[in-house]
């Protein structure tokens, strides 16, 4: 019996990883087909703005109220509603015959990534513990570092196939027998048992943060096409300051009335949750911002297919993701330590690639294989574990909207990073059209984000100790 549940836990792991990569890779994938988009729909560059913004924007709000409604009802229910979502939006997106319906469809596709992903690591607190979690955390981050890398590798590869007036719709189309075949089987392997008592849902304090968090991230995706910084609506973020101070105030208002709120405040006094989403939002600031300027770099500046723009990735994709795993392992013995040493080597990696960059003449992609390996490694090393640490302390009972607050911070930090990097980048290239400068400007950016979650990564290490 113990190897039956055994098996049927890590079965119901299997089906959360593929339809966590399905949802994290759709963020990525989608960069490649955007000319063809263009060119098929006969876009203009507003529309495609929303057809990439729409989806970063619905996901990142849905994250923490989905975390919520997984941890009061059903996780269960919670995720096998988000895969429909998702499936049918990204049938629709695929069929779509103009950009308004794959704008929409992009928004619903959003909204069912947000569902799905919070109950994933909702199902890893639950369902494992010792070090099976730790495991468990490194195939999902893992799944993380390969979604995000091989996006532009697998687009290119579907838009080659379908050609310039077909190979976009083949990056929405294939989700479709991934996202059925998942729902069967999240049906028949996802747990029932563990339902939770039936709580109010603080219709309240969902607003208030799904729209604080809208408002934070809408500058930031605005103009992720690389317009100016100084052109964003940047007071949206002190509106945003003020609807995350009322939240706070509502959500002890609606705790002291006996109600369970949208967020446990006193997750907020947990150390090492605090500390690892600070280090987890950094890191996403840069960690996602390299395979934009990167393909950027090799596609419009060196001529490289959408193909071979992913290939050349590729050493990234493989080395986090047997990093990763490895280190799902090793967490519970070295702890943070694994992390600070998972950024060292992923700050040497990308030093090496910036003094690199501007002397390449021949044979880039090769030259720079061994660089993003070691950055590949290093970040399998970051990610699984730093949210095994990041939950370790999290109530299982608040496993669902904790994981969602920690997308959340780490979507806020993609965003961020990718707003700031693109916008260096295309400026410095204005200046002469040198793709190789620009590419080192704009990774000296990442280096500082990670460098940055590096410190906190070391501070955290040295508290520790003292505290020891």
């Amino acid at each position: 019996m113990a190897k039956e549940a055994r098996d049927t836990r890590w079965s119901a792991l299997v089906v959360c990883l593929v339809a966590g990569f399905m949802t994290l890779l759709d963020v990525s994938i989608v960069n490649v087909a955007l000319p063809s988009i263009r060119s098929g729909l006969d876009a203009t560059d507003s529309q495609i703005q929303v057809i990439v913004a729409g989806y970063s924007l619905a996901f990142g709000i849905v994250l923490v109220p989905a975390g919520r409604l997984g941890d009061a009802l059903s996780r269960r229910t919670v995720f096998c509603i988000g895969l429909v979502v998702f499936t049918v939006s990204s049938a629709v997106a695929g069929a779509a015959s103009d950009p308004g319906w794959l704008a929409a469809a992009r928004v619903a596709q959003g909204v069912g990534g947000g569902l799905i992903n919070p109950q994933v690591s909702g199902f890893i607190q639950t369902l494992f513990r010792g070090e099976e979690r730790g495991r468990a955390f490194g195939l999902f981050g893992a799944m993380v570092g390969i979604s995000t890398a091989v996006g532009p590798l697998l687009g290119g590869i579907l838009v080659t196939v379908g050609g310039a007036e077909h190979g976009w719709r083949y990056v929405f189309f294939v989700n479709v027998p991934i996202g059925v075949v998942a729902l069967f089987l999240a049906l028949r392997w996802l747990p029932r048992s563990g339902e939770r008592r039936r709580e109010s849902l603080d219709p309240v304090g969902v607003l208030l943060f799904g729209t604080a968090t809208f408002l934070v991230l809408l500058p930031m995706v605005e103009g992720s096409r690389g317009e100016s910084l100084s052109t964003r609506p940047w007071w949206l973020l002190g509106v945003s300051a003020l609807l995350f101070a009322a939240f706070v105030l509502w959500e002890r208002g609606w705790a002291r009335s006996g109600r369970a709120p949208l967020l446990d405040l006193s997750l907020m006094r947990v150390r090492t949750y605090v500390l690892g989403m600070g280090l987890g939002t950094l890191y996403f600031a840069g960690f996602t911002s390299i395979f934009l300027v990167l393909t950027l770099y090799l596609q419009n500046g060196l001529d490289y297919s959408a193909f071979e723009a992913g290939l050349t990735q590729m050493p990234f994709a493989l080395g986090a993701a047997a990093a990763a795993g490895l280190g799902g392992r090793l967490v519970g013995r070295y702890g943070r330590s694994l992390v600070v040493a998972g950024l060292v080597l992923v700050t040497v990696g990308l030093v090496g690639i910036d003094l690199a960059v501007p002397h390449l003449e021949n044979h880039v992609g090769l030259t720079l294989s061994p660089l993003l390996l070691l950055a590949g490694v290093g970040g399998g090393f970051v990610i699984s574990p730093n949210v095994t640490i990041t939950l370790s302390e999290v109530d299982v009972r608040q496993a669902g909207v904790g994981g969602g607050m920690l997308q959340t911070a780490q979507r806020v930090g993609s965003a961020i990073g990718v707003s700031l990097v693109l916008a260096q980048f295309f400026s410095r290239l204005a200046v002469d059209g040198d793709y190789a400068e620009a590419m080192s400007l704009a990774l000296r950016t990442t280096i500082a984000f990670v460098v940055g979650a590096l410190l906190l990564g070391v501070a955290d290490l040295a508290t520790s100790r003292r505290r020891t």
